[in-house]
């Protein structure tokens, strides 16, 4: 494969900026996609070329396979960067771009159909000796089978979805009684999601550790090394909120192990690459098991970038060009720590409801071991049509202590108004004893109490306006010269006003 002389990035928002800044340090040219409400993103002035997808909706603009392959031969792109999300693990897409002549940087069609299906993965795991969590074997037809399973391997268990991913269409059940809600329940979002549905039992491990390994792997599958772990126990509905690299809790000799289950399974799907092996490491025994491929760059992969100092992006597409791995398993070594805090826009207080809205005022944190990862700016119009996710904030520290306090340092400088964001939320979670302590599991955010915290806060106040002036600077939400919303999304509301600065320079808030 010759060098790419110019590249498709078929995504949007950050991670688009994120893939078009990697291709200006390889001297690659980029063209970039915009549907009609993304029209002034900042990914589109960042390429070298643009092209429009007629529409709004995800369906009609960045999932229409067609329109992505039209544009790349339409712009005379050799390769197409689907980044995560979207299409990014899309075996069509793969098949497409192979029958035309365009390289897609990720796995093959045929990886993308294996480990797109978690049952068959799972086979593949026990075949190579990989420990997996009791599952059903073959796929669920009925409520009245599933609820049998259930019975067999013991409550709490989960049902799954064969396809897919983000934490999707996964539904609890703790008794033969909830097992029919769960798997209608699971259906109705898969088939929103994914469009199709199909099913499987799992037995739920109680507050398991969500441990992931990055592989980067040869575009002929014949190498396969990796890049550490990355934990990411820190989540809502089977979502990832934060995570952090290394693990707390993983020392030498279970990276060691685990990370070689990692590249068992990456080498019988052969895999090739930039991907993620993820392991739930079971709270009581200590043992890992495999959990699923994630076939694509992940949204957490700067604390990865961080601690390596590998460019995961950059060595995607050089790998799809045909060259050789950037660095032999004996050259990747691992310095300090990071975390990733994934700021959306989105009310914690409202189970997490999206805000969407116009970015009135916007200050990016900074300092030693701070990153940004966005395409956010003021008066920018955050759409209701996508993801919620506004910016990746990373904090690097020569110690985990080092870096958490960083990342809450962080945290209190970001300011976002406009939209309702996770912020504080984040902020809190931070600075718990039990996060400091690296006590984590997949029930953290529910065990550790935040939002009530965050709910007696509001409640706290709302006494009076001045303290709910204050509280809404400290929550982000601060418009100069303009009606803002109050505590996380009530309908009371307060008029923020602001007076000529006094000789000390600070500002003045008029309560009505």
């Amino acid at each position: 494969m010759a060098e790419f002389s110019r590249v498709l990035v078929a995504n949007r928002g950050e991670i688009a900026l994120r893939v078009i800044r990697a291709l200006k340090t390889l001297g690659i040219e980029s063209a970039a996609v915009y549907s009609d409400a993304d029209i002034a993103a900042l990914h589109v002035t960042a390429a070298d070329r643009a092209y429009r997808l007629p529409g709004l909706y995800a369906t009609e603009t960045y999932l229409d396979i067609s329109k992505i392959i039209d544009i790349a031969r339409r712009s005379d792109s050799d390769a197409i960067h689907p980044g995560y999300g979207f299409l990014s693990e899309n075996a069509n897409l793969s098949r497409l771009c192979k029958e035309n002549s365009i390289k897609f940087i990720g796995p093959s069609a045929e990886t993308l159909e294996i480990s797109g299906n978690k049952l068959q993965c799972k086979r593949l795991a026990e075949k190579n000796n990989v420990p997996v969590i009791p599952y059903s074997k073959e796929p669920i037809e009925d409520t009245e089978q599933a609820a049998k399973f259930a019975q067999e391997i013991g409550f709490p268990v989960l049902v799954k979805t064969v396809f897919g991913g983000g934490g999707r269409g996964i539904k609890e059940a703790k008794s033969k009684e909830e097992v029919k809600e769960a798997f209608e329940s699971s259906q109705r979002e898969a088939k929103s999601a994914f469009g199709r549905f199909a099913a499987y039992i799992e037995k739920k491990l109680i507050k398991p550790r969500h441990i992931e390994i990055q592989v980067l792997a040869s575009d002929d599958s014949s190498e396969v090394l990796h890049l550490g772990e990355r934990e990411c126990s820190v989540q809502r509905r089977y979502q990832k909120l934060i995570e952090l690299s290394p693990s707390p809790i993983i020392d030498e000799e279970a990276r060691l192990r685990v990370s070689d289950y990692a590249i068992r399974i990456s080498k019988a799907v052969h895999y090739s690459n930039a991907g993620t092996i993820e392991f739930l490491r079971d709270f009581e025994s200590g043992n890992y098991y495999f959990l699923e491929v994630n076939s694509r760059l992940q949204v957490e992969h700067p604390v990865t970038e961080l601690v390596t100092g590998v460019d995961i992006v950059a060595s995607q597409i050089q790998v799809a060009s045909g060259k050789k791995l950037p660095l032999k398993q004996t050259d990747v070594t691992f310095r300090g720590s990071a975390v990733e805090c994934r700021i959306n826009a989105e009310d914690p207080l409202s189970e997490f409801a999206p805000s969407s809205g116009r970015i009135e005022y916007l200050h990016f944190p900074g300092g030693p071991g701070i990153r940004v990862d966005s395409s956010l700016y003021e008066n920018q119009d955050i759409s209701p049509y996508y993801d919620s996710l506004l910016a990746k904030l990373i904090s690097w520290g020569e110690t985990f202590e080092q870096a958490r306090q960083r990342m809450i340092v962080a945290l209190n400088e970001f300011k976002i108004a406009g939209v309702e964001t996770n912020i504080l939320f984040h902020e809190r979670i931070i600075q718990s004893r039990s996060f400091a302590a690296g006590d984590l599991h997949t029930s953290f955010v529910e065990e550790s109490k935040v939002i009530d915290q965050l709910r007696e806060e509001a409640a706290t106040h709302s006494e009076d306006s001045y303290a709910i002036a204050a509280f809404l600077l400290s929550k982000n939400q601060f418009i100069e010269n303009a009606r803002v919303s109050s505590i996380s999304g009530s309908a009371r509301r307060i008029q923020v006003a602001r007076r000529e600065k006094k000789s000390t320079g600070g500002r003045f808030i008029e309560p009505l």
